[in-house]
């Protein structure tokens, strides 16, 4: 149903010139609605969970960041497969499109026992968050699932790129609906129980996240040994291990996955900071980024279709493309950031109300933790509305100057900027000892003067010595 909608409102015989916004539509769509699926996903998860009580939500919250956090290193390594498979399409070498995703492959498999190795690390910082003990405990094992079903989620993440490279991210849209739907419905069973299998509350929503994102991979699996990508790209035949490929990959990706884990390391200590606040602020905190989450998750779509289109056109040596495609890229994130500030701006009660505990599961102490931080949410919730535009900024640049190899100077920067951020929070709540929602308002003023370092960088044009080299 979601294809042909996308059949009926574009083709990209229709396009008249690279980089034009529906030249990014086509790449930026279905990658937008993927990311919205995986959003669903997380948040349907959380949704179910708050109904337990806010100990529930924080958990999964907290227990889900810091997971994020130890992963990102690979996932963000990895996901510069998107950029080379790119660069290789635009340079006509398709033989080496799939090749370079099966590198990828491999690095996810061999990272598996280092992601291992840091399990006891996500439980110190547990540690050091001075939590309620039902809280803590939640915490440890939606994390400890999520970490020991690494293998998954790593070879999830990897799946993606080859698609999102070549530009036909139709299908990794299918494959997330489907893997959502499945997700949902097994969260729905194993958190609440049904008939013979038991209520497992915080663990069912990790097991329902890995069951739902195996899923989604065996589709990305099945079409990438189908018949009519091996025609075009020889995939059942590029199982060979190719030094060169792996060195390229691990030399830009490196600073990519740098990035993300700073970047993952930062947001986390956010929450910590918010959740060390005390439980109306750690509520209130939660819900706003819940919903941020709705709101970002989606415009990561377009930062992987800028990627993708500035990776092409720079194998392409078409640099005046590559920089259509980026402000396209910009006109379509601020589209959709518009539409969400409304329901921010205007619905705040109502977004922060639907995470309100269900009175027939939650305890009277959960009920009125959750009605004393309400109001604070929904101040969080506006606030919120500038902090998505510069999002998209953000992660429109930064998509870009990926995608034509810029990737130490994103890594330095990204990580700058966010520690930059957590800084701000430190010093307005534990310094000034202000409310949590003052030390908000100081995260989204030292956010909102990022972009102007990227734009900068972007017209400088320095991302354009960035060019694939010869026998790459």
């Amino acid at each position: 149903m979601v294809d042909a909608i996308l059949n009926r409102f574009y083709r990209p015989s229709k396009f008249k010139k690279n980089g034009d916004v529906k030249d990014v539509l086509v790449v930026a769509l279905p990658m937008l609605l993927s990311m919205s699926f995986d959003t669903i996903m997380t948040f349907i998860d959380r949704l179910f969970l708050s109904k337990l009580g806010p100990a529930e939500m924080n958990a999964a919250l907290g227990a889900g960041a810091v997971q994020l956090a130890l992963t990102t290193f690979f996932t963000g390594a990895i996901s510069y497969t998107t950029a080379m498979v790119a660069q290789r399409l635009g340079a006509r070498r398709h033989g080496d499109c799939a090749k370079v995703f099966m590198q990828a492959l491999y690095v996810s498999l061999v990272s598996v026992p280092i992601l291992y190795l840091t399990i006891p690390l996500g439980h110190f910082v547990f540690g050091l968050e001075n939590l309620p003990t039902d809280q803590l405990e939640y915490q440890k094992t939606y994390f400890n699932i999520l970490m020991f079903g690494g293998v998954i989620n790593l070879v999830r993440n990897a799946a993606p790129c080859f698609f999102s490279g070549i530009g036909e991210t139709k299908i990794v849209m299918k494959a997330a609906f489907v893997g959502m739907i499945v997700n949902v419905a097994c969260n729905f069973v194993l958190i609440y129980g049904l008939g013979p299998i038991p209520a497992l509350g915080v663990a069912g929503a990790a097991y329902g996240t890995l069951i739902g994102n195996l899923v989604s991979t065996v589709i990305l699996f099945v079409k990438f040994f189908g018949r009519d990508c091996d025609a075009r790209f020889g995939s059942r035949k590029s199982f060979a291990f190719s030094a060169p490929l792996t060195r390229e990959l691990l030399k830009k990706g490196i600073p990519s996955g740098v990035e993300m884990f700073l970047n993952m390391a930062a947001f986390q200590m956010l929450i910590l900071m918010f959740h060390a606040l005390g439980s109306e602020a750690a509520t209130a905190s939660s819900v706003m980024f819940n919903w941020d989450m709705v709101a970002y998750v989606p415009l990561m779509g377009l930062e992987i279709a800028s990627t993708s289109l500035v990776g092409r056109y720079v194998g392409a040596r078409d640099g005046a493309a590559a920089s259509r495609s980026t402000y396209s890229g910009l006109k379509l994130g601020w589209g959709y950031s518009l539409i969400m500030g409304i329901f921010f701006v205007f619905l705040p009660g109502v977004l922060t109300d639907i995470f309100k505990p269900d009175v027939a599961e939650a305890t009277a102490e959960a009920i009125a933790v959750f009605d004393a931080a309400r109001p604070m949410s929904i101040f969080m919730l506006r606030i919120a509305t500038v902090y998505i535009f510069v999002e998209v900024l953000l992660v429109v640049y930064a998509g870009a100057l990926r995608g034509a190899g810029d990737t130490v100077w994103v890594m330095f920067t990204c990580a700058i900027m966010n520690w930059c951020v957590a800084g701000a929070l430190y010093v307005v709540a534990y310094v000034f000892h202000l409310p949590a929602h003052y030390a908000w308002i100081a995260v989204v003023a030292v956010y909102g003067t990022a972009p102007i370092i990227f734009w900068m960088r972007w017209k400088s044009g320095k991302w354009r010595r960035h060019v694939l080299e010869k026998g790459n």
